[in-house]
């Protein structure tokens, strides 16, 4: 089986779990994205080489995990373990440097455990929120990617990520800016608007950015790939940098519209 097509098959299973998980909602979205959030504060320590590691490679995970599960008890309890999970990491016997980085690969984790299950717990977003973050997270990351393969042209960034060109975040861009703004109409039910648009756009943007934000921490460190646990694909800070960095922008967005009300 080629690259493509291998990494076509990941993608297309991981999707599915993910669809079927947004459906269900509750205990099946709060375990998927629990897990995903441990595989990421995982992958983290040994990105980042933070020493010692064989204790934080369970402690990181346990808390980023825990701190979604929590969820299902109330927001509160939420912070509450992912406080406690910081404030354990920066009693641990760690340097400055390991300590920060540990704490960073915590929160890393906590946000892709808690983000998706709060937005389908949304009343105003729900699942069309959550289909809203996965159609313009994966239609901008396949546009880019066959863009880009097709039309070459100026790279993007090349220190950082040598096969990314301008044309390919342009088409992503475009093509994730539809998929979003689509996805709301017919699923939301929402009314087409330039907010739907601007906010699937900047979204793509900052998918992309997360991206690059990816492959920077890596070259940064001497490091390929996260893990080698999907297949065409790496690992899980990998396949879901792009759609980390949406659920920062998302998870901000609805923290500023709590404050403002």
């Amino acid at each position: 089986m080629s690259e493509l097509a291998l990494r076509t098959v990941s993608a297309v299973l991981l999707a599915a779990l993910a669809l079927a998980t947004a459906a269900l909602g509750q205990w099946p979205l709060s375990l998927l994205w629990a897990a995903a959030g441990a595989a990421v504060a995982a992958e983290w320590t040994t990105v980042t080489a933070i020493a010692p590691r064989r204790g934080l490679r369970t402690i990181l995970p346990a808390f980023a995990a825990a701190t979604g599960l929590a969820l299902l008890i109330s927001t509160l309890a939420s912070a509450a373990v992912l406080s406690a999970g910081t404030i354990v990491v920066c009693a641990l016997g760690l340097g400055l440097r390991d300590r920060l980085w540990a704490v960073a690969g915590l929160w890393c984790g906590a946000v892709l455990a808690i983000v998706p299950v709060l937005v389908r717990a949304d009343p105003a977003l729900g699942l069309p929120g959550l289909l809203w973050m996965f159609a313009v997270v994966w239609t901008t990351d396949v546009a880019a990617f066959f863009t880009g393969r097709r039309l070459g042209g100026p790279k993007l960034w090349p220190r950082v990520s040598p096969k990314k060109t301008w044309s390919g975040f342009v088409g992503g861009t475009f093509a994730g800016t539809l998929a979003g703004t689509a996805t709301l109409v017919w699923f939301g039910g929402w009314a087409p608007s330039a907010l739907l648009v601007l906010a699937s756009a900047a979204a793509s943007v900052v998918g992309q950015g997360g991206d690059l934000a990816e492959s920077a921490l890596k070259r940064h460190f001497g490091v390929k790939d996260s893990s080698r646990v999907i297949p065409g694909h790496g690992g899980f800070m990998d396949r879901l940098d792009g759609f980390w960095a949406v659920s920062v922008l998302v998870g901000a967005g609805v923290a500023l519209r709590g404050v403002l009300r």
